[in-house]
């Protein structure tokens, strides 16, 4: 397991920053292109990882990745431009499994190292262990950031980062609506605390939806988690536009225009400020599994790319579908070839939580026709039949947190499936004790207040903001908690693997 300590990165001379050969070091000036927004390294695997920063003008980004302490440099350029808001992200191969990394990124005004250049970026990252290898992982995740007019609190920022830096993590995986297009960012928060105000409207064209990754990416305690572990990111909903699917991404009230299609746009701006390994065969994906070691596996489902019309019914002779038919034969196929210990479903979206008004935005039914429950069932239906009986969900989207356990199917009830749902991360407050019960579900545990009314000042939404953890100790053991603004435990729970 990788112990990190809280990292503040630091925008220094390439000359005193990390500490390798680069011949580039010399050659600083003002008038070169800067780093404006941090680094990251995302869809860390064992051998490979992606770098993504951004710049304030054209140029070519400049990428060092070195093991720590061994070995030779790896160098990687690309070249950015005003088309992506001077954001780029290179992926680096040939790493080694179970390994500290380190990187250096900045921004030159030509192709070449020697070239005038701003000032270096630091960050590390390690490389997950190979399939095969025994090791203990531990990491974090959470969704719902700056929604509703809670955003960065003119004083502390997004407070709960400090918490997640504070812990030994080796990755976090940023679970969706980790930005709101679709909201403002006031002088005035919600909670009448002062904010940091938004230099954007509702996202309608690309400006605006660049603008809101922008803001977020501007706290302080936000770089420096993505400077220090790896991160992994899927989109929600208000990446785009509330409740959005394929067939229900546009709206007619000003600023949008009607019948303009958001999906793309939301899309667009998503991978440029997300490091996403590009699968050639469909540039679009999202939807991805990542290995980590013998005890752990994730898949990341895409919820919103594929779906139906949440207005649609859903029955048994014409189940709906979330992921759509090739991300459905995906996942069975790499669930079937997992030899994992456990095996977590990363889904933006709850599983009995009933969400959206005109239709079903999640998975449960609850008091409609209109959700996703059947296509649910088949593939808990699959990981039964199969034998699949290590398996957790992470989900998000309510703005609550709540712990679950599912015993679906009367015919087999040895087979169990856990689903632990947290947020928001910073966004407003809004408890909901609501659930579906078809399949079988037991609620284990409740965070959030009574009603959001009772939730009136910025002190009062802080106590309720939360995250998830979960750690997997060598044997496949695994311990999920969720944690409060501070990082400490208000619910947890240890599952042996069976």
């Amino acid at each position: 397991m990788l112990y990190y300590k809280n990292i503040i990165y630091l925008a220094i001379a390439a000359a005193v920053a990390i500490p390798f050969t680069v011949h580039a070091d010399r050659y600083e000036h003002n008038s070169a292109p800067q780093a404006t927004h941090g680094v990251a390294a995302g869809d860390v695997r064992s051998d490979s990882a992606v770098i993504w920063s951004r710049s304030d003008a054209a140029g070519t980004m400049h990428v060092v990745v070195k093991a720590e302490g061994r070995g030779r440099p790896i160098y990687k350029q690309t070249v950015v431009s005003i088309d992506d808001d001077f954001t780029g992200q290179v992926q680096v191969d040939g790493l080694r499994p179970d390994t500290e990394y380190e990187y250096r990124v900045w921004f030159g005004d030509s192709k070449y190292k020697r070239s005038h250049r701003g000032e270096s970026v630091e960050g590390q990252f390690h490389t997950a262990p190979a399939a095969g290898t025994v090791a203990p992982v531990s990491f974090a995740w959470g969704g719902d950031l700056a929604g509703q007019n809670t955003c960065r609190d003119s004083v502390e920022g997004f407070p709960i980062f400090n918490a997640i830096n504070d812990m030994k993590l080796d990755f976090f995986i940023g679970l969706g609506d980790m930005i709101y297009a679709d909201g403002l960012c006031e002088t005035t928060g919600r909670y009448g605390n002062s904010q940091v105000p938004g230099d954007f409207v509702q996202a309608h064209d690309m400006n605006n939806y660049w603008a809101h990754w922008k803001y977020n990416r501007e706290d302080d305690g936000y770089r420096s988690l993505l400077a220090s572990m790896p991160y992994y990111a899927i989109w929600d909903d208000h990446e785009v536009v509330n409740d959005f699917g394929p067939l229900h991404d546009t709206r007619d009230t000003a600023p949008y225009t009607a019948g303009d299609h958001l999906l793309p746009k939301g899309l667009a701006a998503f991978k440029n400020y997300n490091p996403i390994a590009e699968n050639t065969e469909t540039p679009d994906r999202l939807y991805r599994n990542i290995r980590w070691g013998k005890n752990m596996e994730m898949f990341i489902l895409d919820t919103r790319q594929y779906r139906d019309a949440n207005q649609a019914d859903d029955s048994s002779e014409r189940p709906k579908t979330m992921l759509g038919r090739e991300q459905l034969n995906w996942l069975k196929h790499k669930l079937a070839a997992s030899d994992s210990t456990w095996k977590v479903i990363v889904s933006s979206v709850p599983m009995s939580i009933p969400t959206g008004g005109n239709g079903r935005d999640g998975w449960g039914n609850y008091d409609q026709t209109r959700g996703f429950e059947n296509e649910l069932t088949d593939i808990l239906r699959f990981m039964q039949q199969n034998g699949m009986n290590n398996v957790v969900f992470i989900t998000t989207d309510v703005h609550f947190a709540e712990a679950f356990r599912y015993t679906p199917f009367a015919d087999a009830p040895e087979f169990q499936v856990h689903e632990i749902v947290t947020g928001p991360i910073n966004a407003g407050v809004f408890p909901n004790r609501a659930y579906d019960d078809t399949l079988n579900t037991e609620s284990l545990f409740f965070f959030g207040a009574d009603s959001a009314s009772d939730v009136t000042t910025w002190t009062q939404a802080k106590s309720w903001f939360n995250y998830g953890a979960i750690d997997i100790d060598g044997y496949g053991k695994l311990n999920a908690s969720i944690r409060d603004v501070n990082g400490d435990v208000v619910y947890n729970i240890e599952l042996d693997p069976r």
